[in-house]
């Protein structure tokens, strides 16, 4: 019984002795390249990593993190076609809470064409599946429209005022007052200088009494006023938040592994894709030139 018991102590402290000698290791070369980097031999200007920077201007190029929708041959066709439907149009860059001109090709409408204004409320899906949604008040009446970001029959998308919003989703716009999601169809677009970051509209909607379409009070949304929206529910829904919280999510390793696409697959399929998207960038700064410039006139 003895020896049993000294044989596993001796296991044991074998076993922490090597975590030690391992965790040793990490420090240390961690260490070492702490120093290498701050040495003014190595130090170079630091760039920013401009591959991982399109994955937020671009995130339909991402593929789904579910394991069970990859396919890796799929992807690669999805991402061609993307890339040869954004030669013919121009898909600008746009976040939720952008607010959004789509024109999209209609044979039963007198114009044959349809334009449609709004902020967009919701972005999701990737490759030929992502898809938008735009949300307007038209007389008195909260509307709605889903468009697919490659739909073969949009002509148009232009950005009327490009922004940021304090939450991925505006959807409790729809509880929300109207004037928060009122914009005129004859909006002229705002135009930031070039090279300017993205402005961040910190609005706090106030949200109507209810019913309401969801049960906003338990989402944690930044972007609507809490104190007024306490007043508006019940005591037992003010009781209920509480039991919806989930803090412990954030240091959910695991849910953030299968909900996101590793960075270095990021950088593969941004290496991949983000010279046509430059050489896109480039032609159609051309063509822009060539429509503004006029030719002079030749003097008598």
């Amino acid at each position: 019984m003895l020896k049993t018991i000294s044989r596993r102590v001796l296991l044991l402290d074998n076993r922490v002795n090597y975590i030690f000698s391992i965790i040793n290791r990490s420090v240390t070369s961690e260490n070492v390249s702490l120093q290498e980097a701050e040495s003014p031999e190595t130090q170079a200007p630091s760039k920013p990593n401009t591959n991982l920077e399109k994955r937020f201007i671009y995130p339909e190029f991402l593929p789904d993190p579910k394991m069970e929708w990859r396919n890796s041959i799929r992807e690669k066709l999805e991402r061609s076609d993307m890339l040869k439907r954004r030669a013919v149009i121009d898909i600008p860059e746009f976040y939720v809470g952008t607010i959004m001109s789509v024109t999209s090709s209609n044979p039963h409408a007198a114009s044959k064409t349809n334009k449609f204004v709004g902020i967009c409320i919701q972005r999701r899906g990737c490759g030929l599946r992502a898809n938008f949604v735009l949300r307007n008040v038209v007389d008195n009446l909260g509307t709605e429209i889903c468009y697919h970001l490659y739909d073969p029959t949009i002509t148009k998308i232009e950005v009327l005022r490009l922004e940021k919003r304090l939450d991925d989703e505006l959807l409790y716009l729809r509880d929300a007052l109207p004037e928060y999601s009122t914009f005129s169809f004859d909006m002229e677009p705002e135009f930031l200088p070039e090279g300017s970051p993205v402005p961040l509209n910190e609005t706090q909607v106030i949200m109507k009494p209810r019913p309401w379409v969801g049960r906003w009070e338990r989402g944690g949304f930044k972007g609507i006023n809490k104190e007024h929206m306490m007043t508006l529910i019940s005591d037992k829904m003010k009781w209920q938040i509480p039991q919806h919280e989930t803090p412990w999510e954030k240091y959910d390793l695991m849910k953030q592994y299968r909900s996101t696409i590793p960075e270095e697959e990021q950088k593969e399929i941004f290496a991949e894709v983000s010279s046509e998207l430059h050489k896109l960038d480039i032609t159609r700064k051309k063509l822009k030139r060539k429509r503004t410039f006029v030719k002079p006139k030749k003097s008598a």
